[in-house]
């Protein structure tokens, strides 16, 4: 008998909801990730959680309605992590016709419940402060409701609720062979260490890396279907001083976002192009820093350069679509391909997907294999992810409550734990009664016992864990505050 119902190969964000969804049906899980939790494109997202209102523009309306009826979804079960966000589009009639704008920001409303979000309006940039900052040729503008979301994190908490609910998470471990009779037989390899396990499904949730392990780890013959897109970001100075973001038009008929981050920063992305070579080492290029810079400084006064960029990366969209079309016009929805010859177990890979879209995803990954286990249910629309057990307007509400419990916080800390952990934050600070409490402090407000619950309950391992994927601190960190929380790490790991 097989020691495992289900194997999840990968860590990002579409394994993640997947191994939750699983364990959440009683089913034995496994999920195995060759580096760091949410390590790839799950980290290296423009962090929205939205409908795809550009989607609109190439008729997708039944993937903009699913992702904004995941957006609200997602509002509720995870507050802490899912926020609303205002963005605003100045119009330029040389670049979108403006009656088409209002006909598809029209469109965006009627689809979107609007249960929490508030619904589309005019505005007079001459008057409204979303215009100081932009350049005085640009009078009106509309304003819309979507959503961001901190990517990583996500992945984090639905890894940490299947642990929970009895999964096996093994992060920087390799499936380096799978051989197929009645159920599978995969060979794992952590850090030089070989190790055998059984499995009666398994799922390839690899990303763009999908193709690549169907090849070299099941050693079959990939449809050739996965397509990847490579989408760059970078991180400036803080553009302007209210708390909106811009969806801006580019020449090429893209847009640009210019989204508030990180309270200091602002984050402008994304780029589409063709990718091809190793999706792990993928970086932005001087051109594409170059082009973001250009398509805000076409609406900014304030001009950008290359050098602005505080940081700068990049992932790599697995999208499945056929070949002949532009990137940026591939559609974002997913695909599942299920294997099962007669006899022999079965194996299902995931193309495609976008973050707002996983918990869905992953409902259609258990709502294809439900003739494999027992009769199940769905179950985790309406089921808080760990720490978003409060309303999903109550998180000012909650922070204050934090720095009632916790009076030695600075407002800005208080905001940060809250926003990251949730009600989870309880169990970092438990019964501290001044800020020595929280031992050393590594720089910005990180503090000993937040990295060794991260260690002990959501698998960090190295200083890069804690500042780019557990959080964003890395942007506050110099490289000696850096080397110092390693060196901490790895004693306490016993490394």
């Amino acid at each position: 008998m097989a020691e495992f119902d289900l194997a999840v190969i990968g860590g990002g964000i579409n394994g993640a909801g997947i191994a939750r969804d699983a364990a959440g049906r009683g089913l034995k899980v496994l999920l195995v990730e060759q580096n760091d939790l949410a390590s790839g494109t799950s980290s290296a997202s423009s962090k929205l959680i939205h409908g795809g209102l550009r989607d609109l523009e190439h008729g997708a309306f039944g993937l903009v309605r699913a992702s904004l009826a995941e957006r609200e979804a997602l509002l509720r079960i995870a507050p802490h992590l899912v926020r609303p966000l205002r963005f605003v589009l100045p119009l330029d009639r040389s670049r979108r016709s403006p009656l088409l704008v209002r006909l598809g920001l029209a469109l965006y409303d009627r689809f979107g419940r609007r249960d929490i979000l508030a619904p589309t309006r005019r505005l007079d940039l001459v008057r409204d402060e979303a215009g100081q900052p932009l350049r005085t040729t640009f009078h009106q503008g509309f304003e819309y409701s979507d959503c961001c979301g901190d990517d990583a994190r996500l992945v984090m908490v639905n890894v940490v609720d299947a642990a929970e609910r009895g999964a096996l998470i093994r992060t920087r471990t390799r499936c380096t062979r799978a051989d197929r009779g009645s159920e599978w037989r995969l060979v794992l390899n952590a850090h030089g260490q070989r190790e055998v396990v059984t499995a009666r499904v398994l799922v390839n949730a690899t990303g763009a890396w999908a193709d690549t392990f169907i090849e070299t780890v099941l050693r079959g013959r990939p449809r050739r279907r996965l397509r990847l897109v490579k989408g760059s970001h970078i991180v400036v100075r803080r553009l302007y001083d209210h708390e909106r973001a811009y969806i801006l038009p580019t020449r090429d008929r893209r847009v640009v976002f210019a989204i508030p981050f990180e309270r200091d920063f602002t984050l402008i992305g994304t780029t589409d192009l063709d990718f091809s070579g190793d999706p792990g080492a993928v970086v932005p290029t001087l051109a594409e820093i170059d082009y973001l810079c250009d398509a805000v400084n076409d609406y900014f006064r304030a001009a950008l350069i290359a050098a602005d960029a505080v940081w700068a990366f990049a992932g790599v969209r697995a999208l499945y679509a056929r070949p002949g079309r532009k990137p940026q016009n591939v559609g974002r929805d997913h695909a599942l391909l299920l294997d099962k010859p007669y006899g022999e177990a079965p194996v299902l890979t995931v193309y495609g997907g976008r973050l707002t879209m996983y918990r869905r995803l992953a409902e259609d990954v258990l709502g294809r294999l439900t003739h494999f286990f027992p009769p199940s249910q769905p179950w985790t629309a309406q089921a808080a992810l760990p720490g978003g057990d409060f309303a999903h307007d109550a998180l000012c509400g909650f922070i204050e409550a934090t720095r009632r419990r916790w009076p030695f916080l600075t407002a800005a800390h208080a905001r940060r734990l809250a926003g990251a952990y949730g009600t989870r934050v309880e169990n970092i600070l438990k019964t501290a009664a001044r800020l020595d409490d929280l031992g050393t402090r590594f720089g910005a407000d990180l503090t000993a016992v937040e990295v060794r619950y991260l260690m002990a309950k959501e698998w960090a391992q190295t200083a890069d864990d804690v500042l780019w994927r557990r959080s964003k601190l890395g942007l506050h960190f110099s490289e000696t505050q850096r080397a110092t929380l390693d060196r901490f790490m790895a004693q306490a790991s016993g490394r």
